[in-house]
This record gives structure tokens, sequence and C-alpha cells, in this order.
């Protein structure tokens, strides 16, 4: 069953995420890819304790790298983890209506997406399509870090991780809870190489 009366506040929330990346990387998971059926059907209701919002990236799959089962974590993927309204409106509902008190953004090393827009910044050639969005919403933290520095790649992926998490804090509906220490937005970083996550530091 999900840690819920546990991780009833963002830091115990958080305690257990971390927790469960341990586990993972130590390569004793409590949950491992116990993906049957009857796991599902044995998770009872939905009592989920923490929100990740993390990239689409196939080497990061975020219940196995926290080591958690059916129905302790909501996991929103997108591009580089960019936000729409959507997925705004997600992460909304499941702080608002499921009592969800911490949410992580959660970058990785060697992003893609960042790495096309760094790409199409140096080049001057933005993709077509709906990816030119995903890079335009990734572009601010290019700029910021600088697109000539030979670092802009690693660089603009914490920046953006950082950029993200801000733009949640300041979203309408969380805004509130966040001031009250009722709700944590945090950013963190999954080391492709160890397997490890890493929370980013408070600027």
């Amino acid at each position: 069953m999900p840690p819920t009366a546990a991780a009833r506040t963002p830091r115990a929330a958080l305690a257990e995420l971390l927790a469960g990346n341990r586990r993972f990387v130590s390569g004793q998971p409590v949950h491992g890819h116990d993906v049957t059926a009857a796991a599902a059907v044995a998770s009872g209701d939905q009592q989920p304790y923490a929100v990740l919002l993390g990239c689409i990236d196939s080497r990061v799959p975020l219940e196995a790298i926290f080591d958690q089962t059916f129905g302790s974590i909501c996991v929103i993927r997108t591009g580089a983890h960019v936000l729409d309204r959507a997925v705004c409106g997600s992460i909304e509902y499941v702080v608002g209506q499921l009592g969800v008190r911490l949410v992580m953004v959660l970058g990785h090393e060697r992003c893609g997406a960042v790495g096309s827009a760094v790409d199409a910044l140096r080049s001057g050639r933005r993709p077509g399509g709906s990816l030119r969005y995903v890079v335009d919403r990734i572009a601010p933290a290019v700029h910021e870090v600088g697109v000539d520095d030979p670092d802009a790649h690693p660089l603009a992926i914490r920046r953006h991780v950082r950029r993200t998490v801000a733009t949640l804090r300041a979203d309408d509906l969380l805004a509130g809870p966040v001031t009250a220490g009722e709700v944590a937005v945090v950013g963190a970083l999954y080391d492709l190489a160890t397997g490890e996550v890493a929370l980013l530091p408070e600027e």
C-alpha cells in the first residue's frame, strides 16, 4: 500500500521519494517491477502522496527510479517537463482534489529536448510542428545561461528545472498552499550514469 499517512506533509513526502530512490540505486527495491494486474488491483483507492513532472525520456521511468508502486504517485511526462495548461491543470487537480503535498520537477542529464533547444538557438533554425512549442518553452533557460557557453546544455537543463519550479510555485491555485507551507514544489536532477536523484539547491 502507498505510504499515505506517513507522507501527508511536504517534508515526509520528499523523504519517502528519496528513500525510494536510494533503494533503487542500491539494487534493493521493495516494489521492483511488480506490474501485474494483481498488483494494480491490490493498490485499492487512489491515495497518492506526490506528483512528479518529468521528461518523456525512455531511460527515466519515474515509478521505477523512486521504487514506487500502484497508487503512490501521480506521474506527468512531457518533453523536458515543458508546462502547458493541461499539465498545470492536472497538477492543480491532484493537489486540490487528492490532497497531494509534494510536487517534484525532475530533469535529467543529457536531455535531448534541451539539446534540441540549444541546437536550434545556435543554428537559428527553429523546428516545425509542435516541436517548436517545446523548443520555445525551453529557449529562455538557454538564453539565461548563454547560448554560446560550451556548457550551455547541462547548465540549461538545471536552469529549465528551476524555471519550471518557479512557474508552478506562482500558479494561481498553488501559490497559496505553497506560501502557507502546505505544499512544496521542488526541483531535482536524475543522473543517467548512477541512477541517483539529487535535489537542486535553492538559489
